[in-house]
């Protein structure tokens, strides 16, 4: 059984979707995650923080634009999580 779970931020910034402008976005729908896999960062005061996902699973979609500001809680993406019981 399947189901979503969002990435949220755990602190207010600026998300950015990709490495740096030259790069492509860290992950694309589809993808396969894993738990510690960086899917954006948040610049707070030139200070930039990784936000990574705390499950496995594949990557759905990205609810943020690369540069929108972002508050604590805000939904950053979701993913599709698989919680069947073997």
């Amino acid at each position: 059984m399947s189901n979503y779970t969002s990435i949220v931020s755990p602190l207010p910034g600026i998300v950015y979707l990709q490495p740096s402008p030259e790069e492509a976005v860290y992950v694309k729908p589809g993808d396969q995650i894993n738990i510690g896999d960086v899917i954006a960062i948040i610049e707070i005061m030139k200070t930039f923080y990784e936000i990574t996902a705390e499950q496995d699973g594949v990557f759905e979609a990205y609810m943020v634009k690369n540069g929108d500001t972002v508050d604590d809680g805000d939904t950053i993406a979701t993913l599709k999580v698989d919680n069947s019981v073997i």
